[in-house]
């Protein structure tokens, strides 16, 4: 997957700017707050319809604009595409492939993106909101049914915890409680099948590339952990709907008590082990970053299995946070694909990748010779 040019018209910083890329390695230079990221932003929309920093649309148009637009020239699936993104605030994304009218959960079938910016260092150590995320955007990416599924899910969830939380100045609202609870452990048992089989896929596929990186001194795995009294995460969706529904039965009350969703597929976590411990409460900080950039790493190569091309890798400031060894590892694995990566200072990241160079300053993008 390619993507040979993108043009953003009132996108965050950008008034109208165009960029070239080159179908292998782009260093993207500049000072902070100049619009590096932004550019990320706009390629990571292409595959996914939604923003890795904001649920707001409105923030992704600049000022004194009353529409952003994304265009795009891309090469996927052996052929040429454009992709056309439009977005105005109070009013649902515009999205077009080829000129056929798509919602932001096909465009995956279009265009994959794998993202790896300083926040997924932390991906051990932090809570278990953060490694959801990663599942929820890794799976949606290869499975549209489950963007779908999630999207489902968190509007029952946001509307069953504002019944949990009112239902004492409005008892009447306890009449829907059991509805949304049903749908709820419902939509539940098929992500959690979604999530099992992902993460059973992503164990095996992180192992040599951590036993690589680690110089083979070390065995990672990961343990995916979903409701307690779910039996199979790969049953039928029927067996682990009755599971999930012995889960709620118990914690109804709880719930009412506490004003808070304690069943479903939210709950979940992902449990990382290195050499049998556990990643979080043992592994140094040299541990936890070779984890976790094994880790996307392995989200890559699950992509390129799926769809036969590698996925649009994107670096979003992130080999500054690396010591030299881990960038070196970085570095020698990207290739085969396309990869842009943000950096303030151009240093030899450029000479020790090939590819293109731009500069971006206040919003404009050059490219440099």
């Amino acid at each position: 997957m390619i993507i040979h040019k993108i043009a953003l018209n009132g996108f965050r910083n950008y008034e109208w700017e165009t960029a070239d890329f080159s179908s292998g390695t782009n260093v993207i230079t500049g000072e902070n707050a100049q619009g590096k990221t932004n550019l990320l932003e706009a390629v990571y929309l292409l595959s996914s319809g939604k923003s890795f920093r904001t649920r707001f649309d409105r923030e992704l148009v600049g000022f004194d604009f009353s529409e952003a637009e994304i265009l795009a020239e891309v090469f996927s699936h052996e052929r040429e595409q454009s992709i056309r993104i439009r977005m105005s605030p109070g009013q649902a994304k515009r999205i077009t492939v080829n000129g056929v009218r798509k919602t932001a959960a096909e465009l995956s079938e279009t265009v994959n993106t794998v993202l790896f910016c300083p926040d997924d260092l932390n991906l051990i150590k932090d809570g278990a909101a953060v490694r959801r995320k990663m599942m929820d955007q890794a799976i949606s990416q290869i499975r549209p049914k489950y963007a779908a599924l999630l999207t489902e899910f968190n509007r029952l969830y946001e509307h069953k915890t504002r019944i949990l939380k009112d239902w004492r100045e409005k008892p009447s609202l306890l009449d829907t409680l059991d509805s949304f609870s049903d749908a709820l452990c419902r939509i539940s048992a098929q992500m959690i099948r979604y999530r099992a089989s992902y993460m059973s896929r992503l164990n095996e596929a992180v192992k040599p590339i951590h036993a690589d990186f680690s110089g083979k001194g070390e065995e990672i795995e990961l343990l995916y952990h979903t409701v307690s009294t779910v039996k199979d995460p790969f049953a039928p969706a029927k067996e682990i709907y009755y599971d999930i529904c012995d889960h709620q039965e118990r914690h109804r009350q709880a719930e009412l008590d506490s004003a808070q969703c304690l069943t479903g597929a939210h709950k979940d976590d992902i449990e990382i082990l290195i050499n049998h411990r556990s990643a979080r409460s043992f592994a140094s900080q040299g541990q936890t970053r070779t984890a976790a950039l094994s880790v996307k790493l392995a989200e890559r190569e699950i992509i390129l299995q799926e769809t036969g091309e590698y996925p649009i890798l994107l670096l979003d400031d992130v080999l500054s946070e690396l010591d030299e060894k881990r960038q070196e590892f970085v570095l020698n694995r990207i290739g085969g694909g396309q990869t842009l990566i943000t950096c303030c200072e151009d240093t030899d990241i450029s000479g020790r990748t090939g590819g293109k160079v731009f500069s971006i300053n206040g919003g404009r993008i050059r490219e440099c010779t």
